[in-house]
């Protein structure tokens, strides 16, 4: 087992549900701090979601959305990012903003080292590989959604993240399937022509959403769209 902050893994292990024969502690990895070169950041897989929260657009907002502050000072980027999906609840926060901000993933395992894209890394399963660091661009402007469930460490039920990069529009869901997603349909509508109102329906190509302790599919469905729309609306209202 690999142990970052230990947000996740800690309450598993004080209840005895995980009992590792071998735990690896990343605390003094050297895997930490955000460095910036212009518009290009990099960012260390054990830097912390307080430290995020002055980051670029949408992760920022993203990272000040999460849990509460005790939380942020613990959990790391590399786990969220690595979170595996909840059976209550969504995890993997940043997940979102990192796609939509066209983030790529420097990993290692086995069969040694890679860098690709954070949506081809989260598809291809995190559970035998190690995150070293996250790169990505600043954007031009970007726009944030999400919807919440007020608790002590406030979940998200749905959250979509867009941003213009480089590449063009991008947009990311979290909440709608196991780990976050890349809403294509909606950047190709755009990409068409199509206005934020026609493209956000088109979400639910992408995303499937299912049942959990905060929301039920059918409502998630419902929402999803609704959630495209305003962070879609936010990101041009940030021209």
């Amino acid at each position: 087992m690999v142990l970052a902050g230990g947000t996740i893994l800690m309450p598993e292990l004080n209840y005895g549900r995980l009992r590792p024969e071998r735990v690896l502690l990343l605390q003094e990895a050297g895997l930490t701090g955000i460095h910036r070169d212009g518009s290009s950041l990099t960012i260390a897989a054990m830097t912390t979601l307080a430290d995020l929260e002055d980051a670029p657009e949408p992760l920022a907002t993203t990272a000040r959305s999460v849990a509460d502050h005790e939380i942020r000072a613990q959990a790391t980027l590399g786990g969220n990012l690595c979170a595996p999906p909840g059976g209550e609840r969504p995890r993997g926060d940043l997940q979102a903003a990192l796609i939509a901000l066209g983030a790529s993933v420097r990993s290692v395992g086995k069969d040694g080292e890679r860098t690709e894209a954070v949506e081809d890394f989260l598809a291809g399963g995190t559970d035998d590989r190690l995150v070293l660091e996250v790169g990505l661009e600043e954007p031009r402007r970007a726009g944030h959604a999400s919807l919440r469930r007020p608790h002590t460490h406030s979940y998200t039920i749905l959250a979509v993240c867009a941003a213009e990069t480089s590449g063009g529009v991008r947009v990311g869901v979290t909440g709608a399937g196991l780990t976050g997603i890349r809403a294509r349909s909606v950047e190709q509508a755009l990409a068409g022509g199509a206005s934020p109102e026609d493209a956000a329906p088109k979400v639910l190509d992408d995303a499937k959403p299912q049942d959990d302790a905060l929301a039920s599919a059918w409502y998630r469905e419902r929402m999803l769209p609704v959630l495209v729309r305003r962070a879609l609306d936010d990101l041009e209202g940030g021209q």
